[in-house]
């Protein structure tokens, strides 16, 4: 089983969102560098791409680039462009996620409103967050759902009777039970396959235990950790697999939060949720 699931993790493709938007953007001659970073920003598979490219022996940069931002600024938009005309298609976000009784495209939906809570989770932070790292990391914590998936087929009824019973304390250990991982060791190693900074690598592959992740990027994932579940309390979650995961009370010693203050938070991403919505259903329509 863990050949089988590492060979589907050597090749999953990338994905490239809807490139006529980009297109139509850069041919404005009004058009900014901002422009397109509010488009790349919004679609996972695009930020992937970009953060791949970016980071590749090709550009020799000495320090990694983790934020959108800096990624398109660096490139520059017709590359990103380019890049989002690539050959990669939506088999990875898009796809159903069977093994979760998830519907196509709950997992794309779940990541955005992850990253944007995330993001705005470390408005909290008793020590600086990087925002756009967090938002980021948020938009691309559960790639790994996307190839375990496939091998988890059927087995969600078993999984959650085991949690209740006991025999597991959360979907991850569940997993780890069936299939010998879970789907943020999956992610991890479909992160280092394409390239992602170290950061990145290890903020997917702690996402469900921040406590064991170094501290000096503990504090960015524990605000992925809350953002993941302030998006499955809002009604966001990928299947089966919804609210059945630990929240880790380690947080408090980096976030401080409040009902009021994760209140606001669960409003601020649902808001920005739905104008991210609208400017991908734009992209769709152009």
């Amino acid at each position: 089983m863990l050949d089988a699931i590492r060979k589907a993790i050597e090749s999953t493709p990338l994905l490239s969102p809807s490139a006529s938007r980009l297109l139509q953007v850069n041919s404005d001659p009004e058009c900014s560098l901002e422009d397109v970073i509010a488009i790349v920003r919004f679609d996972a598979a695009l930020t992937a791409r970009v953060l791949r490219v970016v980071n590749s022996a090709a550009f020799g940069l000495v320090h990694p680039v983790e934020s959108v931002e800096r990624a398109v600024s660096y490139l520059g938009g017709w590359l990103v462009v380019t890049i989002a005309i690539g050959d990669c298609a939506d088999r990875v976000f898009q796809k159903p996620l069977e093994g979760y009784e998830g519907e196509r495209g709950s997992l794309w939906r779940h990541d955005l409103f992850s990253a944007f809570s995330a993001r705005e989770i470390t408005r909290f932070a008793r020590l600086p967050i990087p925002a756009e790292t967090a938002f980021t990391a948020g938009l691309l914590h559960d790639i790994g759902k996307a190839v375990i998936s496939d091998f988890l087929k059927g087995s969600s009824g078993r999984v959650l009777q085991e949690i209740s019973e006991k025999k597991a304390v959360d979907y991850p250990a569940a997993e780890r039970q069936l299939v010998g991982m879970d789907h943020a060791e999956v992610g991890y190693e479909l992160a280092r396959v394409w390239g992602f900074s170290e950061v990145l690598q290890k903020t997917i592959r702690f996402h469900h235990r921040p406590q064991e992740a170094e501290e000096a990027i503990r504090p960015l994932v524990y605000a992925v950790h809350l953002g993941d579940i302030v998006a499955m309390m809002g009604g966001y979650g990928t299947g089966s697999d919804s609210m059945q995961h630990q929240l880790m009370p380690g947080y408090a010693g980096y976030i401080d939060l409040s009902p009021e203050s994760l209140e606001n938070i669960l409003l601020v991403a649902q808001q920005a949720f739905a104008k991210a919505e609208m400017t991908l259903a734009a992209t769709k329509e152009a």
